[in-house]
């Protein structure tokens, strides 16, 4: 059964919101402004929420793609790609992302590029990655932030394990 015959991705509705939070608690990323009507969901041939992402708007007129999550047995198969190729297309460029830096190859494949420079982001990107930074000059570990953007000027090399380009 291809991965399309198994799930579909569509808009959520007021009905998402609990699970989109649920799934977002359990994988343990940024649960701060889970925006419902900002959200596609992955759900499975039952309904039942396999995966999110949205298009998050910050003050400065920067937009975060964010929120990517897929629920642990559903990874592997390409539905994580397949919401990431979905909110570029209807959100367009400019994009920004945050992700640990272990993940920036990931993203590299739908055209995102990793900022160095905090004066190039956005200002709430600089003010967020300025505080990881310095957190995690605080803290152990060896995987720091990235800070990514999508121009548009790019186009995919890859999304997911069925080849699709853009």
């Amino acid at each position: 059964m291809s991965l399309a015959e198994e799930m579909h991705v569509r808009p959520a509705t007021a009905a998402d919101a609990g699970a989109i939070r649920s799934l977002i608690f359990r994988v343990g990323i940024n649960p701060r402004d889970l925006d419902w009507r900002r959200f596609l969901v992955a759900v499975d041939v039952q309904g039942k929420l396999i995966g999110c992402g949205q298009v998050k708007p910050h003050s400065d007129g920067s937009r975060e793609l964010a929120s990517i999550a897929v629920r642990p047995k559903w990874r592997g198969r390409g539905l994580a790609s397949e919401v990431i190729r979905r909110l570029m297309a209807e959100g367009g460029p400019p994009l920004w992302l945050m992700c640990r830096s272990d993940l920036a190859d990931f993203y590299r494949r739908f055209g995102f590029a990793a900022i160095r420079e905090p004066e190039r982001m956005p200002r709430y990107f600089r003010r967020v990655y300025r505080l990881a930074t310095a957190a995690g000059r605080l803290l152990p570990g060896d995987n720091p932030m990235a800070v990514m953007t999508w121009e548009g000027h790019d186009k995919p090399v890859f999304l997911g394990k069925t080849g699709l380009c853009l």
